[in-house]
């Protein structure tokens, strides 16, 4: 119990500065490119996430792939967005946080049940 209570300590940036420092750190990145920190997840990696995006609204996978295309586009011409946009970008506002945890209790619930799994699990 104490491993885990001193892990979370660790992790809350609320309680340890160096990880408010951490967050404020790739906070400051992300607004660089105008990205979201769920857009950091790759789905080719996990295919939970991929199956996530699936279940996802069109909309959001869509302005998903826009601000991806955008950050590789500043990043090929290393410049970042104009500080006025950077102020208004959300990096931590996550869209992908709660179908990815429908994804894995479902996933989860069906090796429970012994069920085959709706995808094959492995990384190509």
């Amino acid at each position: 119990m104490t491993m885990s209570s001193l892990s979370r300590w660790i992790l809350d940036p609320k309680k340890n500065p160096l990880a408010a420092l951490h967050k404020k750190t790739i906070e400051q990145r992300l607004r660089k490119y105008g990205l979201r920190y769920d857009d950091l997840y790759d789905p080719y990696y996990d295919l939970d996430i991929k199956e996530a995006l699936n279940r996802l609204p069109k909309e959001i996978v869509d302005a998903r792939n826009q601000r991806l295309k955008r950050a590789m586009d500043l990043s090929m011409k290393h410049e970042y967005l104009p500080p006025n946009l950077q102020a208004m970008q959300t990096p931590f506002r996550s869209y992908l946080k709660d179908m990815l945890a429908l994804v894995k209790r479902e996933r989860a619930e069906r090796e429970a049940l012994g069920a085959l799994p709706l995808y094959q699990r492995s990384i190509p």
